[in-house]
């Protein structure tokens, strides 16, 4: 790994991370780093994170850097529609750390990948976006081929063997100021609101 790539990972992601919840009758993955590098080392985050274009659950398309994340402070985490345990009590969570944020929650992006894209079409994720209460302009459930999924999970260090051996860690950042940190998902909604609150805030009021 070259050493830029290797200073941008410890710095600005530490996705090393372990299951919080645990998704029942599958064995916890060993901790995983980003997978696809990019060919040289690299601080721009347009690089890093890629353009890829992917589906949200309306159908659209966008690219993962220019469109979901630039200029954006974002909360990102995976799920998978089918999953019927930690993937729907993490996804409410979320929804209460809106509503405890109130009216800044429009200034924050959560962003929902799938680990599962053969499966989680747009339509599918519209679903369950509608099952969920969370369908909103400010949350999007992104998707796309098996592809485009494993580079923008890789670069998040999210390695997925299978849907059900992705992280339920969230990654909260602030892009433009490349802040970044993991948020364990069982924190309460009051604390993960707090950290988010706490990124919207200009760099010299931290």
């Amino acid at each position: 790994m070259k050493a830029l790539a290797l200073i941008f990972l410890t710095m600005c992601f530490c996705v090393i991370s372990f299951m919080a919840f645990s998704h029942e009758g599958h064995q916890e993955p060993a901790p995983a780093v980003a997978a696809a590098q990019p060919a040289t080392g690299t601080r721009d985050a347009k690089t890093w994170f890629t353009d890829t274009p992917l589906q949200d659950q309306n159908g659209n398309t966008l690219r993962f850097y220019s469109d979901a994340l630039q200029n954006r402070v974002v909360l990102l985490n995976v799920i998978f529609t089918s999953c019927n345990d930690a993937c729907p009590l993490i996804t409410q969570k979320l929804k209460e750390v809106r509503e405890v944020l109130g009216d800044k929650a429009d200034g924050i992006t959560f962003i929902s990948l799938t680990s599962d894209p053969l499966r989680d079409t747009p339509a599918v994720l519209k679903a369950y976006t509608l099952k969920q209460g969370v369908d909103g302009p400010h949350w999007l459930f992104l998707t796309g081929d098996k592809a485009q999924m494993d580079l923008v999970l890789g670069r998040i260090g999210q390695i997925v063997p299978t849907p059900e051996q992705h992280s339920t860690q969230l990654i909260v950042g602030d892009v433009a100021n490349k802040r970044w940190s993991k948020i364990r998902p069982d924190a309460p909604a009051a604390a993960i609101a707090q950290r988010l609150q706490l990124l919207t805030m200009p760099v010299a009021s931290r």
